[in-house]
């Protein structure tokens, strides 16, 4: 075992090396090397894909729904069974929804949402109760603002859920990497994810770059060379596409490292069950201090989250008995059944990189690739989501020559600010989770510049074991703060500092999960959109929230996503047939909406900016909402308005508070046009529009960037 460890490491060193080496001696530029594609005979792609994680997964996902072909390279020869995140929010619920019926699968998948809606506060998970919060409200479920709500699902899980969708349209995963006899130059790599496969160097060429893996076979290793149009850096926090890049991350580093540590425990589950069913178990005692995520407690499932101050604390030290004491003391009791599976180390960070794009915008990055949050309000795994669903329909116009590579520019453009704001709200989030053990008199900042003293200056002159007993005295008189003694309603302090939690929690001040103005009321400010138009944005008071509120205001402001109300078919009977007007957007290709009312000047833009869009070879479909209970003839529709055009629905509004257009702030001469990923590309009025013609084609020159 020693000599397997040590090979371990040994590999990892040299993996390390050989890419410390690749940027020192081919450092990355913008310019296009010497000819070296030409000596490159391997298969082209238009699209790979470096990380097969579930960021990655879903961009391999909605490209090939679009037909855009691709292929996944992913390191690891297996993929993680770490239960990792698994907070699903609104917006990507929402995107799950046009993957094949993904997101009705995660809800069937996921644990009961009574089991972990709450966060509790307490002295052990059998002890005390200092508080608890529940982050669901009644228009969560009756589906106000979303037509989904939001999920609690593993990501291993979602990952596993994802290959399944991919297997059906095609996506192979090739997990014997080692044999030779399956490489071939001229093979096609479409739709498949190549496990094994480690990123080592990206050189730019003029029609794209060239990428090189390294492959494991058998006892030697074999490197393999792939030419594509676009490469996508989605291979995490650690990004090698990143680094290999020379892509900069700009924020707060190591905010706080910790120890994760993935177990199983029935007996665990069936008591929290039984007594206190939660999500997130915050624990305070004088013995130890941990998160405990219940990813499924009925089939008693957990991740322990331990905070961790290296060097003078060693990974080493965790082991999975010493594992087991800290649960224990966390318990308050001894689960007989306890099996850790998995310890992993990590840091938090707070930063979003410099540039999502670099080499002639032919290197994109996406996910923790290109942004790193503190799990506070599980952002992560959710920006990554819509990081990917914003760039797919932009590849798959630049990639058939519909529009420029500018389209691809606007990527960053619209996402970068979305990421910094992310991370800017869960910094705030993380601030929010500290309060409570320093109302507790256990403040984490004190414990976090001793550590930063120790570790710098003249403390790191001290010998190891004399910086550790002093960490560990720092420890201690915190955790004597949380004694019973202490910590009790007869105490003067004790009493002093539970009424401060009291107040956090009545204030809502500690950690929360939902942030439905930043989940789906974020705004592209500029972008594949014709933003500042004049219409009848003046006449609203209302617009996307940018404030930390809990509450979201739909808008038909461009940038934001399409609204949602539910509508039917204009000749439903009845409102069985009712879907969500985010609907109106296919999910199996491309395709921009334009939203209009049945009048005749709409109707007349619709005619134009349909020619236009067949002209520019744009997916384009017409959409007319008509008033509840419209008088209107209801057996032609708009057919004799739009004729010969056959692309357009008519549907008519499901009674609610408002109408559609008063929900957009605007009357029903408005004209909305929505993009593929749901985002409102231009507005505007049909009584405004004086030359159709020239409004059209520079409405679809400023998104298309041609």
């Amino acid at each position: 075992m020693a000599i397997a460890s040590r090979l371990k490491r040994g590999d990892l060193f040299f993996s390390r090396l050989r890419r410390q080496l690749a940027v020192a001696v081919y450092p990355f530029s913008s310019r296009a090397s010497d000819d070296a594609s030409t000596t490159i005979t391997g298969p082209h792609l238009p699209v790979l894909i470096v990380g097969a994680g579930p960021v990655g997964l879903v961009l391999s996902m909605l490209l090939t729904k679009f037909g855009v072909k691709c292929a996944v390279m992913e390191k690891s020869l297996i993929f993680s069974q770490h239960p990792q995140a698994h907070f699903i929010n609104n917006r990507s619920m929402e995107i799950f929804r046009k993957l094949d019926g993904l997101a009705e699968e995660i809800e069937r998948s996921q644990p009961p949402v009574d089991l972990w809606r709450k966060f509790i506060y307490c002295t052990s998970l059998s002890g005390s109760i200092l508080g608890s919060i529940d982050h669901m409200q009644p228009q969560d479920f009756e589906k106000v603002n979303s037509p989904v709500c939001v999920a609690h699902l593993s990501q291993y899980k979602l990952v596993n859920l994802l290959l399944k969708k991919l297997e059906k349209l095609g996506v192979h995963v090739k997990s014997r990497p080692g044999l030779s006899d399956e490489w071939d130059p001229g093979s096609v790599l479409e739709k498949k994810i190549l496990l094994g496969h480690e990123c080592t160097s990206i050189q730019p060429s003029k029609d794209g770059v060239i990428v090189t893996a390294q492959v494991h076979n058998g006892s030697k290793l074999e490197e393999r060379r792939f030419r594509c149009s676009i490469l996508i850096g989605s291979d995490g926090a650690r990004s090698t596409v990143r680094q290999l890049v020379g892509v900069k991350m700009k924020g707060e580093r190591n905010l706080q490292e910790l120890i994760s540590v993935h177990f199983m425990s029935m007996d665990l589950g069936k008591f929290l069950l039984k007594n206190r069913p939660g999500m997130l178990f915050f624990v305070f005692n004088k013995e130890a201090i941990g998160v405990l995520v219940a990813h499924h407690l009925e089939q008693g499932e957990f991740v322990l989250q331990i905070p961790y101050y290296p060097p003078q604390q060693n990974y080493q030290d965790f082991s999975p008995q010493a594992c087991e004491k800290i649960i224990s003391k966390l318990v308050g009791w001894a689960p007989q059944d306890v099996q850790v599976l998995d310890i992993k180390p990590w840091v938090m960070h707070a930063e979003v990189a410099e540039k999502y794009l670099t080499c002639n915008n032919r290197v994109i990055l996406v996910g923790d690739a290109a942004h790193r949050f503190p799990p506070a309000g599980g952002f992560g795994m959710n920006t990554g989501i819509q990081d990917v669903h914003n760039i797919a329909w932009k590849l798959f116009y630049f990639l058939n020559e519909i529009a420029s590579s500018s389209i691809l520019q606007t990527y960053e453009s619209e996402r970068q600010p979305i990421a910094i704001s992310n991370t800017n709200l869960s910094m705030e989030n993380f601030k929010a989770a500290m309060s409570i053990p320093s109302a507790l008199g256990l403040d984490p900042t004190i414990a976090n510049s001793v550590h930063r003293a120790i570790n710098s200056g003249l403390g790191s002159i001290i010998p190891k074991s004399i910086q550790k007993a002093v960490l560990e005295g720092v420890f201690s008189l915190g955790m004597a703060q949380l004694s019973d003694y202490v910590l009790n309603e007869k105490n003067p302090v004790g009493a002093m500092r539970l009424e401060k939690l009291k107040r956090i929690f009545e204030e809502g001040k500690s950690l929360q999960l939902q942030f439905p103005a930043h989940d789906l009321g974020f705004c592209y400010k500029e972008g594949a959109l014709v933003a500042g138009t004049s219409d009848s944005t003046q006449r609203c008071d209302r617009a996307g929230s940018d404030t930390v509120s809990r509450d979201y205001i739909p808008t038909g402001k461009p940038g934001s996503r399409l609204p949602h109300m539910n509508v039917k078919p204009l000749t439903a009977v009845s409102t069985e047939e009712a879907f969500s007007t985010l609907d109106l957007v296919s999910g199996d290709k491309p395709e921009f909406i334009l939203i209009i009312a049945p009048l005749k000047a709409s109707y007349k833009i619709a005619r134009t900016i349909l020619t236009k869009a067949k002209e520019r070879h744009v997916l384009l479909k017409v959409c007319i909402i008509w008033p509840q209970d419209s008088c209107q003839s209801r057996s032609t529709g708009s057919r004799t308005e739009l004729e010969p055009w056959e692309n357009y629905m008519d549907v008519e509004e499901v009674k609610r508070d408002c109408s559609w257009w008063d929900m957009c702030c605007s009357t029903n001469k408005g004209v909305l046009l929505v993009r593929p990923d749901e985002h409102i590309a231009w507005r505007t009025e049909s009584d405004r529009v004086a030359d159709a013609g020239s409004e059209a084609e520079n409405v679809l020159s400023q998104i298309l960037g041609s």
